[in-house]
């Protein structure tokens, strides 16, 4: 069972950590948003004029950050399962100040992304018992 957890938690992380990277890459390239579609009036209510600090924090702390989770977790590093639960908590904190801070709340994006955040809280605090 712990094993379909850790395989699970990794599945999630590499998702999550791919998809922060694509999505940080898209918004440093173009920091206007127009390639992905995102309007800069997302950011009126943030410190932000663009998107480009938005796409390092994203590439960064979403991004490397859970491929490294991901690694350290395939090796089974002591400790892992903290790793999970971080990664799980940093992603629902991004989401949350996200949604306050650009006051919209898109439910094809945020919805799964909670939902990865969530299991990988669950998922760490189960595999916390190894």
């Amino acid at each position: 069972m712990k094993r379909t957890i850790r395989i699970t938690a990794m599945i999630l992380l590499f998702f999550n950590g791919v998809s922060a990277i694509f999505g940080g890459v898209g918004l440093i390239s173009d920091p206007s948003g127009a390639a992905m579609r995102m309007p800069l009036e997302f950011l009126e209510n943030t410190p932000f004029k663009d998107y480009l600090i938005p796409g390092v924090i994203l590439f960064t702390v979403n991004g490397i950050l859970s491929i490294l989770i991901f690694v350290l977790t395939s090796i089974k590093v002591k400790g892992y399962a903290w790793f999970i639960i971080f990664e799980g908590c940093v992603l629902t904190i991004w989401l949350t100040v996200q949604i306050i801070m650009i006051r919209e709340f898109y439910p094809p994006l945020h919805v799964p992304y909670y939902l990865v955040g969530i299991l990988l809280i669950v998922s760490g605090s189960f595999l916390m018992k190894e």
